[in-house]
């Protein structure tokens, strides 16, 4: 199934929608469930699907159980690996992180859960959710992001969020914290764009450094304003040091980011116009101009990424990945998307990166 255009993505790990909207939505919803498909489905007419949708065997959607927020995957041996955010509500900031393994990408065993919350007085003792994956040094890193107690999500009293990680030697555990944590923390002035909330973590290792991409997003405003990061560091766990050109993406509710060539392609899904549902690129890992632009975007999605963490300047298009779906009477699920980017009219003109 081609993807209709994606409005399932993280939006729920942010602040409440404003007033207005939910007020909107509460009294027309099914008037607006009907413009949204009308205006997507004369959208996809005119272009052929980049990403195919597929159900995930063993990681089936459940009225009572949600699965979101899917690392990258990566192989180790003949097994795919996953990690996800589960819980039993929709959202992301009651939960905590589990894991899959697959043959073949695509029928999946559910494992366990690899991290719990945090003990009382923690950063992150009501929730950890949205993990990252970095296999380097001949371990495997799990990035995370935790929310403490008392929790609010609501207005201008609403909880700040930070990035922690875990270390393993097997990408089948058992994890253990870093007593470093949190490794990334919002900012101190409002003024900046990640004042709010930091999330997401998505990794790449470029000239022998490890490269943390994440989302960020300003005191007191919406998911509309969510804007990309970067912070660098010299070893896996730390110090994460800010670039001073943040936001290097003025657009973005979530992180994809994968090496091509010696630069890095984002996968951007939503922004102001000219970077929403685009595909952007760097050379140097930093500064994006749009490389094409695509008629959907999977939500919330990550891949598989086999030139990730090699830092060889090989990496290409990504071919396929997980991504989040939500069915009528369940709580979100994972679903896999297979990529055809000969659909896509720029990459057609320009086998190499810019």
């Amino acid at each position: 199934m081609a993807f209709p255009s994606i409005l399932n993505h993280r939006l729920s790990n942010g602040p409440s929608r404003p007033r207005v909207f939910r007020r909107l939505i509460g009294g027309s919803a099914a008037w607006i469930r009907g413009l949204l498909f009308l205006s997507l489905a004369a959208g996809l007419s005119a272009a052929p699907a980049v990403f195919t949708a597929s159900d995930l065997p063993g990681l089936e959607a459940n009225a009572t159980v949600m699965r979101r927020d899917p690392s990258d995957i990566i192989k180790v041996g003949n097994r795919y690996y996953v990690w996800y955010t589960k819980g039993a509500v929709f959202h992301g900031y009651d939960s905590t992180i589990w894991f899959a393994t697959s043959p073949d990408g695509r029928t999946w065993t559910e494992r366990g859960e690899v991290l719990a919350r945090g003990g009382v007085g923690t950063w992150d003792e009501q929730s950890v959710f949205t993990p990252g994956i970095l296999v380097a040094e001949g371990k495997y890193w799990l990035f995370f992001t935790g929310v403490p107690k008392p929790f609010s999500n609501e207005g201008n009293r609403v909880t700040k969020s930070a990035i922690g990680i875990a270390v393993a030697d097997s990408p089948d555990g058992p994890w253990k914290k870093l007593p470093e944590n949190p490794v990334l923390r919002t900012s101190d002035d409002p003024a900046h764009f990640d004042s709010m909330r930091v999330d997401d973590a998505c990794l790449i290792v470029r000239g022998g450094r490890c490269w943390l991409y994440y989302k960020g997003r300003q005191w007191d405003n919406t998911p509309a304003n969510t804007k990309l990061g970067v912070a660098v560091a010299e070893r896996p766990g730390g110090p994460y040091v800010k670039s001073a050109r943040n936001p290097i993406i003025p657009a973005g509710h979530e992180v994809l980011v994968w090496p091509r060539g010696p630069g890095v392609v984002a996968l951007i899904n939503s922004g102001p116009a000219g970077f929403r549902q685009t595909l952007q690129y760097a050379a140097d890992g930093v500064t994006f101009t749009r490389l094409a632009s695509l008629p959907a975007i999977p939500g919330a999605a990550s891949a598989y990424r086999p030139e990730a963490f090699t830092d060889r300047g090989r990496g290409e298009m990504i071919a396929w990945g997980l991504s989040i779906t939500t069915k009528p009477g369940m709580l979100p699920s994972l679903q896999r998307f297979d990529c055809d980017w000969s659909a896509v009219p720029e990459l057609k003109r320009s086998s190499s990166p810019p």
